[in-house]
């Protein structure tokens, strides 16, 4: 079944590929709501997680209470700031195979994994 064309999504999803910072659902929703002002804060939940789910947006939660939404889905790590929250890209290479390394330890099939680091300026 194909996905409807939602004009609010299309523009929640250009939002996204304009940011670094990975915003939080509020960011989303305070920006975007300058375009639809009538758009509620649940229908940018519900879109975040869909697209989320659908996989073109990374949903992620680096513990501080919040989900954060990252444009780029290819696998990459993030550094969160001890002292503000925010989360970016951190351009470090992949460390290769980490999911095998894992299964050493684990009994079942490792899927993928997140890795968040923590610090500050």
């Amino acid at each position: 079944m194909a996905l409807k064309y939602s004009k609010q999504r299309e523009a929640i999803k250009e939002f996204l590929a304009t940011r670094t910072d990975h915003p939080t659902a509020d960011v989303v929703y305070m920006n975007i709501r300058k375009a639809f002002p009538n758009i509620s804060l649940g229908t940018v939940y519900r879109n975040l997680s869909l697209l989320a789910s659908l996989g073109e947006v990374n949903k992620m939660t680096p513990g501080d209470g919040a989900d954060h939404f990252d444009w780029n889905t290819e696998p990459h790590y993030h550094v969160v700031c001890t002292e503000c929250g925010c989360v970016q890209d951190l351009p470090m290479e992949l460390v290769q195979d980490m999911n095998k390394l894992a299964e050493k330890y684990y009994d079942g099939v490792i899927d993928g994994h997140n890795v968040y680091f923590y610090g500050n300026l």
